[in-house]
């Protein structure tokens, strides 16, 4: 499948070749945080695939393993685009669902570091949800806090 991505203001973008039954859910900490959700849903794919216009910034991340991850993202907007190993040429990108235009197109086909899953992702379906944003602000109770 072809897809095409980019950054929130537009100044790197991305076209790829992907295997649409790759995508995985990630519900692990270090993804909770750098995405600022509660997973961070990713599409492996070959970085001959990949064709990137635009220079992203990178950030090496180490896991708790001790395992190096670059993570690219824009540093303009801070859009965060892919990750790829961080030892030797990178091989493959984790291309962020988020990023890629066809998303509505990409379920996960697997889910990793469900003992991070957050325990109200299963609930979400029965969350009252508007089409759009709220037609008026949305009022917050501060007395129950």
């Amino acid at each position: 499948m072809k897809v095409t991505g980019k950054c929130f203001c537009g100044a790197i973008s991305f076209k790829a070749t992907v295997d649409p039954t790759r995508v995985i859910a990630c519900h692990c900490a270090d993804c909770q945080i750098f995405s600022g959700a509660p997973f961070r849903a990713v599409l492996p794919t070959p970085v001959a695939n990949v064709e990137v216009t635009g220079n992203a910034r990178h950030y090496v991340k180490v896991a708790e393993s001790g395992n190096r991850r670059i993570q690219a993202f824009c540093e303009v907007c801070g859009s965060h685009l892919w990750a790829t190993e961080g030892e030797g040429e990178p091989k493959t990108m984790n291309l962020r669902l988020g990023c890629i235009e066809e998303r509505h197109q990409l379920a996960p086909t697997l889910q990793v570091w469900g003992h991070s899953a957050m325990p109200w992702l299963e609930q979400l379906s029965s969350v009252p949800m508007h089409t759009k944003g709220p037609s008026s602000p949305v009022k917050i109770d501060s007395s129950s806090h």
